[in-house]
């Protein structure tokens, strides 16, 4: 983390990418990046070539009944108290017709990634942002699709999707008061229409601002230290749900659901690695999930894990 305030403190423009674990943290100068191609809305470091249309061939997830194993698991930690709301994930195999750096130039969204052909992602969410001495984070909870009647209302008025959203919206208030001042929710579940696949979908989004101290820069790497791993793939309360999540998933998060970010030399904007594949040993990977509390129904969690495995083009 050391690098962060390193670079921030003289104002040098980076990249910086770290793992869900914080055991593995990338930092380096912009100029002295090699095969990383990232975008963030303000930024990108590479030009489209013609366009593809790449195809997920084949999906090989988690079975149901290993899946079942794992949620219920996490209902009875809830039941005693020990969480309230965990972000449950898996990995899935996945066959494609295209290369991860094809998919990554085809695939659309606000912060896009694509690391030494080790993986890549394509997230809607920000983390955080910085911009003077302000820092704000923008949690995202709940999604519904926006061809269905009355969707919005649906969404908005939807007890579980509000139960969940609220925790993570109280949740990460706190973490920020870890590190700014005169923290406070500035906008309490907005929703913006996003693309999944060949499917339209709502979003819920809220965003929480805090006044970071002068200087903020030679202190970045505590501020990310503090912050991490983020609330909104997690679960709340973060410390006990992290055990949880180990027994629950049996498995690498790895880099996925990290973040990563680009300093400008003034500003910083984060995302939070989530829509991510990567390569390993018997191929692609996909690793996708969602949010658990104690109104979850299983099949709907184990449908919505299988319905974020797709490619925004």
């Amino acid at each position: 983390m050391d690098r962060l305030s390193y670079y921030a403190s003289k104002n040098i423009p980076f990249l910086f990418v770290i793992d869900y674990k914080k055991e593995n943290v990338f930092a380096k100068p912009l100029a002295e990046l090699q095969n990383i191609y990232f975008k963030v809305p303000s930024f990108c470091n590479y030009t489209l070539p013609p366009k593809r249309y790449p195809k997920i061939l084949k999906k090989e997830p988690i079975s149901f009944a290993k899946y079942h194993k794992a949620f219920t698991y996490v209902q009875e930690e809830i039941k005693n108290g020990n969480t309230y709301l965990l972000n449950l994930t898996f990995p899935t195999k996945i066959a494609t017709d295209s290369t991860l750096l094809e998919i990554f130039y085809a695939t659309k969204a606000k912060f896009k990634l694509y690391f030494q052909d080790s993986f890549i992602c394509f997230s809607p969410e920000r983390f955080v942002k910085i911009e003077d001495n302000c820092i704000s984070t923008y949690p995202m909870k709940g999604t519904i699709d926006a061809n269905l009647p009355n969707a919005k209302q649906k969404i908005l008025s939807n007890i579980k999707e509000m139960a969940e959203h609220t925790m993570v919206v109280d949740l990460l208030r706190n973490d920020l008061n870890m590190v700014a001042k005169n923290v406070r929710v500035k906008r309490f579940r907005y929703v913006d229409k996003i693309r999944a696949g060949d499917k339209e979908l709502l979003q819920v989004s809220s965003e929480i601002e805090g006044k970071l101290e002068p200087h903020w820069q030679k202190h970045l790497g505590e501020i990310f230290d503090a912050l991490l791993p983020a609330g909104s793939i997690t679960g709340t309360p973060k410390i006990s749900t992290c055990h949880i999540i180990e027994k629950a998933e049996q498995y690498a998060r790895g880099f996925y659901t990290g973040v990563f970010g680009y300093f400008d030399g003034k500003s910083l904007d984060s995302a939070v690695m989530i829509r991510f594949i990567e390569k390993s040993p018997g191929g692609l990977v996909y690793k996708s999930g969602g949010g658990i509390t104690i109104d979850s129904d299983v099949e709907a969690e184990y449908k919505e894990l299988l319905d974020k495995i797709y490619l925004p083009l």
